[in-house]
């Protein structure tokens, strides 16, 4: 009897240990059980036929459920703005009462009228129209919940008939963006369909459910970050919502995350640092809205914490950039993310369940939904204050920036994406009293006609501050993203700005300028010469080399006494290309017009000053087969731009090699082999980032077989942290030597309070500033790049000028006149001036080339991103 009873309550214990854990728990996480619904609309359960929270939905079955929304409810208007690069459409929702979106047209437009409205044509804008909210779910693909929120929400205010229901409707015009990233969204989705466990689900957080490949579903296709590129738009997916975003320019704009499913759910406000060009009373309606979802948080006993961990200082966030542009920009973020999975264990023993995330979204959403509608007039009162250069916290008036930099069409089209209007001088005219940017000075100055000019007094004057701006305060410098993103200082333009007054003969740039190509002199005798330092001459050469032409690169710069070249220009000679000669001229105009770049075409070789076009220090420069490492432990984002770099905008091909399908092979003399690829089908290897673990990667034999690769005429680029792996002091390849950190040793350290600890050693980084940089444009990684450039600065780890390498880039050997815009210590100040980081280190007939500093962050940081193209076009040649 006893055994009996043993076997029975082991066999209790089991059922308990092994019971199938609770996915789905309506009971708690129900979406307003009560709530009055029309039957008429279809809810997202009976749609997908399974439970929100049951399993993640691909995109393309969100998309279908929101047209058949759309379908049956006269209260929602279904709108695709754009496509994403894999083709998938890009779409959001208007939602308001059958009334208002019946005449959406005339309220939009209304609504837009307090851009530029009077006080009086404004007070009736205000007294009558309803406030625009809009919500912008899933940017990062592998923070799914939100998407799967976002149905609810929509189903809700498409078929409630409850009174507080149709009231908000009426007030409220909201604007659903359902997602940002959905080529991200469907890799993380495919990728956890593929490795869920389907009977019962993995709720231990070990299991390789919880476990995302690299690069993983938060980035695009291109494996960028869209939550920082609100402003500058680099993709489709930015440029579309950002587009369509101005359409409507609501009051109040949320923006949808996840983080680690050991965190709570973080709600407004945030922490420091802040834009302090914001409106003061941001802060405080900031706060209404954390309060709204707080209340509701406290109804349901879910856990939540604010002011803390997330700050809005860079204003690239889909959080922040909605409040320079006159909205309450905000931000939410739920516990779960990629490892969230359907069900995970947390830290202290509860069960996290996708439905859960899914409901704390919703119930945010709703929450926002109604705290606008409550606050409207107040709200819209808001906005047009914001939108009234007037209310401006500067006193700059204009800024003016030349049309002759390479990347200064880049800006003007950034701005105007933006809707900030942007003029062009006629003439050259006088500027009282114009700060540089390059010193900071303020003098006299005559600035030339084509400079372009943004002045400050119209209703994007708080975004044109926010982005254009030498230096903004920092009250923190421990922040979660750069110190500076100065649109100026990024594309490394010949800028200035001003506080006084000014007068120009002035038109405004209607349409967004790009370099138009065209040829001077076709059907040349001799040859063709194309301009290196010309934003665009890299696609050009990518074009000639896809059309096998033979092309070389001036070592020198060079003048026929009418037009002068700079060194690296291209030269392409007849005589070289006689095969070509039926058709070199229709090629040259066809690849000017496609690349927008300008041809100059010789009946001559012979130039007045510098070399002839065929001497032959003037080198051939041969396509090389280039391979980029990627998987762990490289950097997806370094490794996403720089493929980004050549793929889209040179359009010059790239492989990109998985570090798993790395092997040294046992054969002899045969050394690294990708895939079946020996690393001597490659001229060019990038490796994008990858720090301290690549000795992990490279052992001794490796870094022989590396060393002996560019010895026979390889060209490695180290890029940021991998850079300091090729140096004396952490592998055997080179003599180059990193600058010794200097030691705190200081009492204070000593002493350090656990509570100060992350002030002290924030204060000891530099996080994202702009340095004064020093270029030595005679070496070919420099090429087209002017002799001063703003570099980059994260931490302080760089390279000893010596005569072991070649010095390229260097910080400005003055501390006080290294620091452009950002923060950074004295004493990191001072440890970084004089120091390089961009140098060439020749092994035999190859070369490794150091950049310490990213060359293209993210896109829009473009002023050295020439170097990376130098790296692997020109400099094989040289």
């Amino acid at each position: 009897m006893k055994r009996t009873l043993t076997l029975l309550l082991l066999s209790g214990v089991l059922s308990i240990a092994f019971s199938q854990p609770n996915v789905v728990d309506k009971n708690r996480f129900g979406f307003e059980p009560d709530l009055q619904i029309n039957e008429g609309i279809t809810s997202p359960k009976e749609f997908l036929q399974y439970e929100l929270g049951e399993n993640f939905t691909g995109y393309a079955h969100i998309v279908s459920y929101y047209k058949q929304l759309a379908s049956e409810s006269p209260r929602v208007l279904y709108n695709e703005y754009g496509k994403t690069y894999e083709d998938r459409p890009l779409i959001n929702l208007v939602i308001s009462s059958e009334e208002n979106i019946q005449n959406i047209d005339q309220i939009r437009d209304k609504h837009l009228k307090l851009l530029n409205a009077s006080s009086a044509e404004a007070s009736s804008i205000l007294e009558n129209e309803p406030v625009f909210t809009s919500f912008s779910y899933n940017i990062h693909g592998n923070e799914a919940s939100s998407s799967e929120a976002a149905m609810q929400v929509a189903y809700r205010m498409a078929a409630a008939t409850d009174a507080e229901t149709l009231d908000i409707l009426k007030n409220s015009v909201i604007i659903m963006y359902i997602c940002i990233n959905p080529d991200g969204r469907d890799r993380y989705v495919y990728w956890y369909k593929s490795m869920k466990r389907i009977k019962r689900p993995g709720v231990e957080p070990k299991d390789m459910e919880h476990f995302e490949g690299w690069p993983g579903g938060r980035t695009n296709h291109y494996w960028f970050d869209l939550n920082r590129d609100w402003i500058w738009g680099v993709h489709p997916e930015s440029r579309g919502h950002t587009g369509e975003y101005q359409k409507w320019m609501p009051q109040v704009h949320v923006d949808y995350h996840e983080q680690g499913y050991n965190s709570n759910y973080f709600t407004m406000p945030g922490t420091t640092p802040r834009n302090k060009l914001l409106p003061d009373s941001y802060e405080s309606w900031s706060k209404v809205f954390g309060d709204a979802n707080v209340a509701q948080f406290d109804k349901h006993q879910i856990n939540y914490f604010t002011r803390d961990a997330f700050d809005f200082f860079y204003p690239g966030y889909g959080s922040s950039w909605p409040s320079v542009m006159g909205a309450i920009g905000m931000l939410t973020e739920q516990g779960g993310h990629s490892a969230g999975g359907r069900i995970v264990e947390t830290n202290d023993g509860y069960n996290l369940t996708l439905r859960q995330r899914v409901f704390d979204h919703y119930t945010t959403s709703i929450a926002t939904i109604k705290a606008s509608a409550e606050n409207r007039k107040p709200l819209l009162q808001y906005s047009y204050d914001a939108w009234k250069p007037a209310n401006s916290k500067t006193n700059t008036k204009a800024y003016f920036f030349s049309d002759q930099d390479m990347y200064a069409n880049e800006v003007v089209n950034v701005l105007k994406r933006n809707g900030v209007k942007v003029y062009q001088a006629n003439n050259n005219f006088q500027v009282a009293s114009a700060k540089n940017y390059r010193d900071g000075a303020i003098s006299r100055k005559t600035l030339p006609g084509g400079t372009f000019i943004v002045p400050t007094n119209q209703p994007r004057a708080l975004f044109i501050n926010s982005i254009m701006e030498r230096n903004m305060a920092i009250e923190d410098s421990v922040m979660y993203d750069m110190a500076t993103w100065s649109a100026p200082i990024a594309y490394n333009l010949d800028a200035w700005s001003t506080n006084g007054s000014f007068t120009a003969d002035m038109t405004e740039v209607k349409e967004m300028p790009k370099s138009k190509g065209e040829i001077i002199n076709p059907n040349a005798k001799y040859a063709y010469v194309i301009d290196w330092s010309q934003r665009d001459a890299p696609k050009a050469l990518a074009k000639l080399w896809a059309k096998k032409y033979n092309v070389r690169a001036a070592e020198k710069p060079f003048s026929d006494g009418n037009m002068s070249f700079p060194s690296g220009s291209l030269i392409v000679l007849k005589g070289r290309n006689r095969e070509k000669a039926a058709s070199i001229d229709n090629d040259m105009q066809k690849i000017a017009t496609e690349s927008g770049v300008k041809i100059v075409g010789f009946n001559s070789g012979r130039m007045v000053t510098g070399m002839d076009l065929a001497n032959s220090g003037n080198r051939p420069i041969k396509q090389p087969r280039i391979a980029m490492m990627v998987d762990p432990p490289f950097s997806s984002y370094t490794g996403g731009q720089i493929y980004f770099l050549f793929d889209w905008v040179t359009e010059l091909p790239i492989e990109r090699i998985r570090t798993t399908a790395l092997e040294q092979t046992s054969l002899p003399k045969q050394g690294f082999r990708f895939g079946g690829a020996d690393l001597k089908d490659y001229d060019v290897l990038i490796l994008p980032g990858g720090g301290g673990s690549l000795k992990a990667l490279f052992g001794e034999s490796q870094q022989e077989e590396i060393k002996t690769w560019v010895q026979n005429g390889g060209t490695l680029i180290a890029t940021e942290s991998a850079a300091s792996f090729f140096t004396k002091e952490n592998s055997k390849i080179t003599e180059v030597e990193l600058k010794k950190s200097p030691k705190d040793s200081s009492e204070e350290r000593s002493y350090l309070k656990y509570a100060d600890r992350e002030d002290y050693f924030g204060k000891r980084r530099v996080p994202g500033s702009a340095m004064n940089s020093i270029i030595d444009t005679t070496n070919p990684l420099a090429f087209g790049l002017k002799a001063n450039l703003y570099s980059l600065r994260f931490g302080n780890t760089v390279l000893q000028p010596s005569d072991k390498f070649q010095t390229v880039g260097y910080y400005h050997k003055d501390p006080a006149k290294l620091l452009v815009a950002g923060y950074a210590s004295e004493e990191n100040l001072n440890h970084i001036a004089g120091q390089a980081f961009a140098g060439v280190s020749s092994m035999g007939r190859g070369k490794i080339v150091y950049l310490v500093d990213n060359t293209q962050y993210r896109m829009f940081w473009l002023g050295p991103s020439r170097m990376m193209q130098n790296a692997v076009m020109i400099l094989p040649g040289f």
